[in-house]
C-alpha cells in the first residue's frame, strides 16, 4: 500500500465538503449492489439526505462517524451507533461500513475496523454487534478480525436491485 489510510472521527457540525464526499462513497456502494439499506434507483442526493441525518446523530451524541481518507479525500465510512437501550450500557452497533470501489484492496476497510474498534473501547462499549450479506466482502473482513458469526436469518433484505438476501449477525466482545 503506497498511501497511508487516515481515519478520523467527525465532530458536529460536519461539513458540507465532508457529507458531500460521504454522499459519493455510499452512492458508489449502493450502485455496486451492497445491501446497505438502499434500493435503486438511488441518487447522490438520497446518500447526502442519509448522511445529514447521521449528522444529526452525530451532534445528539448517539452516534460516532468515522472517516477514512486516501490522499486528503473521503474513500469510506463506518459508524458506531451508542444509541442503545438503558440496559445496555456496555454495548454498541457497528453500522454503515462503506469502502468506494475505487479505494477497495487497500486496507481501509480493516482500518475502518480497528478504529472503530478502538473508539468503543475507548467509550467503555466492549461487546459490538452487526449485520452483513453472508460471504460478501464485508462478511470476510469481519471473520478474518475476528468477529463471530451467531446466525444467518434469511431472505432478511433486498440488494438494491431488488433480489433477496439473507443477513449474518456477527459479534465481537474486546478485551477491555
Amino acid at each position: 500500500m503506497s498511501e497511508s489510510v487516515e481515519i478520523v472521527s467527525l465532530a458536529a457540525p460536519i461539513g458540507d465538503h465532508a457529507l458531500d464526499e460521504l454522499a459519493d462513497v455510499l452512492a458508489d456502494c449502493v450502485s455496486g449492489g451492497a445491501s446497505v439499506s438502499f434500493m435503486a434507483p438511488f441518487s447522490r442526493n438520497d446518500a447526502r439526505r442519509f448522511f445529514e441525518k447521521a449528522a444529526a446523530s452525530v451532534a445528539a451524541g448517539d452516534t460516532v462517524l468515522l472517516v477514512a481518507s486516501l490522499a486528503g479525500k473521503i474513500v469510506g465510512t463506518v459508524q458506531l451507533g451508542l444509541d442503545t437501550p438503558p440496559n445496555q450500557p456496555h454495548r454498541a452497533d457497528v453500522r454503515k461500513m462503506l469502502v468506494h470501489r475505487s479505494a477497495r484492496g487497500r486496507g481501509v476497510g480493516a482500518a475502518l475496523m480497528a478504529a472503530v474498534e478502538a473508539e468503543a473501547r475507548q467509550r467503555g462499549r466492549w461487546l459490538l454487534v452487526l449485520d452483513t450479506v453472508p460471504g460478501e466482502s464485508g462478511h470476510r473482513l469481519y471473520l478474518r478480525a475476528g468477529w463471530r458469526q451467531s446466525g444467518v436469518v434469511p431472505d432478511y433484505a433486498l440488494f438494491p436491485d431488488g433480489r433477496l438476501c439473507d443477513t449474518a449477525i456477527l459479534w465481537k466482545r474486546l478485551e477491555r
